[in-house]
């Protein structure tokens, strides 16, 4: 994108007035939505992004810059505003940049930026009607196709020069249902880091099918009874309780300003026993895997936790020189206008050793959460509220009724130490994670799970 000597000339002029550390991080990202409603082709929006961000660092202070001017007196002038404000010692240095190719271990088969718009509109219209004409009470479905093409480029005053390419594509398809002027929703919404081949993979039918499946069974689901009770949380995007309610406090975004529940608890029980927690930036294709960080750092496979036992947290460069400790590959930003930090990439509860139909008969009367949606959490206290989409209530050790509107509420360190069975099939379920340095891709998996005592709300 950049010449390396204008690079190295931007980075010296960030440290002209004596900081420590300086980055450069530039970025060219294509994007390209397809979105269907009605039947019909709503909108086909393409989006280009261009700009670059620069960093300087003086001990644990930072300063920030972007700008959209690539040419080398806007680079210049970008770099003068952090200088301006970082420091007041003048410094002259020569820094040298040497280039490094990182492995990139997310095949890409067939890049949708090139492929025929007819070719996606094809692919969006038969997960659209698989899903409409699914059931005669599926009254509307909307669905998008959503592929991106992120190129990254990344250059720092110890030496470093790289650059990453990163494609992601994904389907999601809401359908609702209506009976008796009642209406309930379904969602289905698979992605990966990877080409059109992902629906080699996963079929648009099958995604529209599940949409429009789990809003049929919530048309006909009563009420969910409120209350403590045992809860199995099935597997896939079941995970996004620990992702919300645990995971954030494990970043250093948090646990370094000592905001975090999990602050200052290295080395110490913080979950059941059977609980091992990992985030893993390494698994080829996964939605929200990397082969570099956004400061450049290879990714990495993370133990949080290991057997109830508090491991290690997910570190950026900044935050790690708050704690003491080294960058681990966590760092992430929405774009070049966000400053990185310490972010989730692939994070789940790893498999265990109880057979999923143990987990269930051992529920003499419970509920049966199939599919979790959204919710709140507080992450200093770790305190959270997560719709159950799909749920079902457990009597003498059989999934029985389906029931809507439950939700469950706790604290992450309550949960944690609740799970007390942990299944073997683990399965990961993608999102999109909003913090400090904007939204970004993430998974959240587990196996199917069981939590001795929850408070479930409903009616």
């Amino acid at each position: 994108m950049i010449k390396k000597t204008i690079l190295e000339e931007v980075l010296a002029k960030a440290m002209s007035s004596g900081a420590d550390f300086a980055e450069i991080y530039a970025e060219n990202t294509r994007s390209n939505v397809i979105h269907m409603i009605d039947g019909k082709i709503d909108a086909i929006t393409d989006n280009t992004i261009c700009g670059v961000g620069i960093r300087a660092f003086l001990g644990v202070r930072c300063v920030s810059a972007s700008t959209t001017d690539l040419s080398r007196e806007g680079l210049l002038r970008c770099a003068a505003s952090v200088a301006d404000v970082i420091g007041d010692k003048p410094t002259q240095l020569d820094i040298h940049l040497t280039g490094r190719i990182f492995p990139d271990i997310h095949p890409v088969k067939i890049v949708p930026d090139t492929a025929k718009k007819t070719t996606k509109i094809d692919l969006r219209k038969a997960g659209y009607f698989s899903a409409k004409n699914y059931h005669e009470d599926i009254a509307q479905v909307s669905a998008n196709l959503l592929d991106v093409d992120h190129n990254i480029m990344i250059a720092n005053s110890e030496g470093l020069f790289t650059t990453d390419r990163q494609i992601r594509t994904r389907m999601t398809i809401s359908a609702v249902a209506s009976k008796n002027g009642e209406n309930q929703s379904g969602y289905a919404g698979p992605g990966r880091r990877m080409g059109l081949e992902l629906f080699d993979m996963i079929s648009p039918e099958s995604i529209g099918t599940e949409a429009a499946r789990s809003a049929i069974v919530n048309l006909n689901a009563g009420y969910c009874p409120a209350g403590k009770m045992t809860v199995a949380i099935e597997n896939g995007f079941g995970g996004v309780i620990f992702h919300e309610a645990c995971g954030h406090s494990l970043e250093a975004t948090s646990v370094a300003r000592n905001t975090s529940q999990m602050a200052g608890k290295l080395g110490q029980k913080i979950a059941n026993e059977k609980v091992t927690a990992i985030d893993d930036g390494t698994i080829a294709n996964a939605w929200g895997s990397m082969n570099i960080d956004d400061e450049g750092t290879p990714s990495q496979k993370k133990i949080l936790i290991e057997n109830g036992i508090l491991k290690t947290y997910m570190i950026d460069k900044l935050n790690g020189r708050r704690m003491g400790m080294e960058a681990n590959g966590s760092s992430r930003r929405q774009s070049f206008e966000y400053d990185p930090t310490s972010r989730m990439t692939n994070t789940y509860i790893a498999a265990g050793n109880d057979k999923n139909e143990d987990i269930i008969s051992s529920i003499e009367y419970g509920l049966y959460a199939k599919k979790m949606g959204g919710g709140s959490v507080n992450p200093i206290t770790g305190a959270f509220n997560f719709a159950v989409s799909e749920g079902y209530i457990v009597r003498n050790g059989k999934i029985c009724e389906p029931v809507r509107a439950a939700s469950l509420i706790g604290t992450g360190s309550e949960i944690l130490q609740n799970i007390d069975m942990v299944g073997t099939d683990m399965e990961t379920g993608q999102g999109m994670c909003g913090s400090s340095s904007g939204s970004i891709p993430t998974d959240v998996g587990q196996p199917l799970i069981r939590v001795s005592e929850i408070t479930v709300g409903g009616r």
